[in-house]
C-alpha cells in the first residue's frame, strides 16, 4: 500500500483508530528519542571531575548548554518549517546526536564531554517537529497527552536500558549512551515513518480549533507583543518547572540514595514511579479534549497547573511529618511536577490560539518557554555545585520544592487573571467576530 493510499485510509478511518495510530506514532517516537540523550545520567562517574566540578555536572550542564541553545534555535525553525520537511529534519537531527555519543567514545576522558554539547544541540528540537504533526485537531489534548507521557517514562526507561548494558554487557560508562542509542536505531526510523503518515487537519479542525501556519520573524514578534503580559509570567513559571523536572530526573539516583534505597532497586524503583504519575497524567489531561468551549478549556487547564503545585507542595509537607513514605513522596511529587509541567507542551498553546482565533502555531510559544527553561536549570546545578555543595541532594531537593511551589502559584493565578481580562475585552470590543459556542475571539 502506497503512502498517499495510506493516508486517505487513516483519514478515512474510525476517530480511535485514527487517535491510536497518532498516539502510538508520536509517543514512541518521543519515547525513543531519549534514548539518545538521557542514559548517560544512569552512570554516576564518581570521583571524576573538570577542575573542582562533579564531571557528572559538567556532562549534564554541556548537554543542556546545547539543548538549551536548540531551543532558542527553535523559535525560529519550529515556527517556521513547513510540514514537508519535518520527517528529514527528524532523521538527521538523531544521526547527529547519534555520531556526538560515538566520538564520546573515542574520545579520552576528560575531553569527551565537549560532545555532550553536539548531542544536545540537535535533540531540542524534536518535541517541536513530532508535536506539528499532532497540533490543530479536536482531539489535540489527548494526542498530546499521550505524546507528553513518552517524555515522563522514556528517561527513566532508557536509563535502565544503559544500567543494564554496564551491569551485564561490561559496557563502560562513557561508551554506554551509544550503545543505548544504537539500539534504538532502527525503531525510531519505523516510528518517524508512521508519524510521516498522519494527514494534516481536516476541514472540522480547522473550523474548531483554528488554521495552523509557519510564522515569519514580524509574525512571531507581533503575537508575542499582543500576549506579552500572561506569556511572561508563564515564561517565568517554566523556568522554575524545568528547573525542577530536570533536577529530579538528573539526581534522582542520588535523592533516593539519600532515602536509603540500594542502588541495585534505583532501576526497577524508577521506572515503576514514572510509569505510575504517567497513568495518572494521561488520564486527567485527555479528559480535557471533551471541553469543546476554547476558553473554559483554557481555564481549566490553567486549574490543572495550579492543582499539580498544591499536589507537589502538600505530599512534601507530608513527607516531611511522616505522613507519607518516601516512594509514594517521589511518586507525589513527580505527578504534581507533570500536571503542571506536561500542558506547557501539549494543550495549554493549543487552547490559547483556538481561544483568541490567531493564525500561528503551537510550536512558535512552546519553544519561547523552553528556550529560557532550560537557561534556569543550568543555573540550578552551578547553584548546587558552587553554593551549596555541602547539603545533601535530597535536602537541596525539599527546599526547592517549596519555593516553586509558592512562586508557581502566584505566577499562574497571575497568567489566568491576564488571559482572562484580555478574553473578555476582546469578546466585547470584537463581539460581531466571536464564536460563543466554542469560545472563540478573533485577535487579527
Amino acid at each position: 500500500m502506497g503512502s498517499s493510499k495510506f493516508q486517505h485510509w487513516l483519514s478515512n478511518a474510525h476517530p480511535v483508530t485514527f487517535a491510536a495510530f497518532c498516539s502510538i506514532s508520536a509517543f514512541c517516537t518521543y519515547f525513543c528519542m531519549y534514548a539518545f540523550r538521557k542514559p548517560f545520567t544512569a552512570a554516576t562517574y564518581e570521583g571524576m571531575e573538570l577542575g573542582e566540578v562533579s564531571y557528572k555536572i559538567v556532562l549534564v550542564t554541556t548537554q543542556l548548554a546545547g539543548y538549551t541553545l536548540s531551543k532558542f534555535i527553535g523559535v525560529k525553525v519550529i515556527a517556521e518549517m513547513p510540514p514537508s520537511r519535518r520527517v528529514a529534519a527528524i532523521l538527521l537531527l538523531i544521526g547527529i546526536a547519534e555520531l556526538s555519543l560515538l566520538l564520546v567514545g573515542l574520545t579520552p576522558y576528560p575531553y569527551n564531554f565537549i560532545w555532550f554539547f553536539f548531542n544536545g544541540l540537535p535533540l531540542g528540537m524534536i518535541w517541536g517537529l513530532v508535536f506539528s504533526f499532532l497540533e490543530g485537531r479536536r482531539t489535540t489534548e489527548a494526542l498530546g497527552a499521550a505524546l507528553a507521557s513518552s517524555f515522563i517514562v522514556s528517561s527513566f526507561v532508557v536509563k535502565a536500558v544503559g544500567r543494564y548494558s554496564m551491569d551485564h554487557w561490561g559496557v563502560t560508562e562513557f561508551w554506554m549512551p551509544f550503545v543505548t542509542g544504537a539500539i534504538f536505531v532502527p525503531p525510531i526510523v519505523f516510528f518517524v515513518w508512521m508519524l510521516s503518515q498522519i494527514p494534516p487537519p481536516d476541514a472540522e479542525d480547522v473550523r474548531q480549533r483554528t488554521e495552523r501556519v509557519p510564522m515569519n520573524r514580524s509574525d512571531r514578534w507581533l503575537m508575542f507583543q499582543t500576549f506579552a503580559g500572561g506569556l511572561t509570567m508563564l515564561i517565568v513559571v517554566h523556568m522554575a518547572l524545568t528547573a525542577y523536572r530536570d533536577f529530579r530526573d538528573n539526581f534522582a539516583v542520588e535523592i533516593l540514595t539519600d532515602l536509603d534505597y540500594q542502588e541495585r532497586d534505583l532501576a526497577g524503583l524508577l521506572s515503576k514511579s514514572e510509569w505510575i504519575s504517567a497513568f495518572c497524567v494521561l488520564a486527567v489531561l485527555g479528559c480535557l479534549m471533551t471541553i469543546r468551549h476554547n476558553w473554559k478549556a483554557l481555564a481549566v487547564i490553567h486549574g490543572v497547573q495550579l492543582c499539580g503545585l498544591v499536589v507537589t507542595g502538600i505530599s512534601t509537607l507530608a513527607f516531611q511529618v511522616g505522613m507519607l513514605n518516601p516512594f509514594a513522596w517521589f511518586i507525589a511529587v513527580g505527578t504534581g511536577l507533570y500536571l503542571s509541567y506536561v500542558p506547557f507542551h501539549t494543550m495549554l498553546f493549543e487552547r490559547l490560539i483556538a481561544a483568541f482565533r490567531y493564525r500561528a502555531n503551537a510550536g512558535y510559544l512552546i519553544y519561547i518557554v523552553d528556550s529560557t527553561g532550560y537557561l534556569a536549570t543550568v543555573g540550578v546545578m552551578l547553584y548546587k555545585n558552587f553554593w551549596a555543595s555541602e547539603q545533601r541532594w535530597l535536602d537541596f531537593f525539599l527546599d526547592f520544592t517549596y519555593a516553586f511551589t509558592v512562586g508557581g502559584l502566584l505566577l499562574f493565578g497571575g497568567s489566568y487573571l491576564y488571559f482572562l481580562k484580555k478574553y473578555r475585552f476582546t469578546s466585547l470590543s470584537e463581539s460581531p467576530a466571536s464564536d460563543e459556542s466554542s469560545g472563540e475571539v478573533y485577535v487579527q
